[in-house]
């Protein structure tokens, strides 16, 4: 299975010939990439889907369908039908297997409406938490870690990847954060990492071997 990292959230796993494309948002460059069997979509904020992407992908690959919570369905609605999953939720999409994991976005602030977030293992292997701290109640071994949110806190971060305790992870949600301010929390990040596992530090359009 190979996971290619694109900008900010989106990432693209592929087995064999088959495609997942995971959070297609407007922080990322068009995704044009063929094959793809199934879109998952974490939460419905426009940095990890937009209408357009999802509406490129399922031109590129009409047979694919969209996965997400209840909040991802309000959004496309009028693009495309969205098979709505919750937390405890599973499904099997070509060879991807998918448990999902989560009901609700981290705070951003009291005044910001918390919306429906739900993360997504695949093949029981990578996880993806969307914009959330969910930690799963089975072992991670490769986890795709936030680095960089309105939401985020860096020693809450850090904490998280502690409790999942990946094998392996790799840092994303990193559009918010300037050069500077991705290495510095890059670094934090494979302090909370390394004491068990590694850090995969992935350039955009990087790919690596899960």
């Amino acid at each position: 299975m190979e996971v290619t990292k694109l900008e900010h959230a989106c990432q693209v796993v592929t087995e064999g010939t088959a495609r997942l494309v995971l959070d297609p948002g407007g922080f990322t460059r068009p995704v044009d990439v063929t094959g793809v069997v199934a879109v998952v979509v974490t939460h419905e904020h426009p940095d990890h889907v937009t209408p357009d992407q999802v509406r490129r992908i399922l031109d590129g690959s009409p047979g694919a369908v969209v996965i997400g919570p209840a909040g991802v369905a309000r959004a496309l609605d009028g693009v495309v039908a969205v098979d709505v999953v919750t937390a405890g939720d599973r499904r099997t999409v070509g060879p991807f297997g998918l448990t999902f994991h989560g009901t609700r976005h981290n705070v951003i602030h009291s005044s910001v409406p918390v919306v429906d977030n739900t993360g997504v293992l695949v093949n029981g292997r990578l996880f993806h938490p969307g914009d959330s701290y969910t930690v799963p109640d089975v072992p991670v071994e490769v986890l795709a870690a936030p680095v960089g949110a309105p939401w985020l806190k860096v020693a809450e971060m850090m904490d998280y990847v502690l409790a999942v305790a990946p094998r392996r992870a790799y840092p994303v949600h990193e559009a918010t954060l300037s050069d500077v301010g991705l290495d510095m929390h890059t670094g934090r990040l494979r302090e909370a990492v390394e004491p068990s596992g590694s850090l995969v530090v992935l350039q955009p359009g990087e790919s690596f071997t899960i």
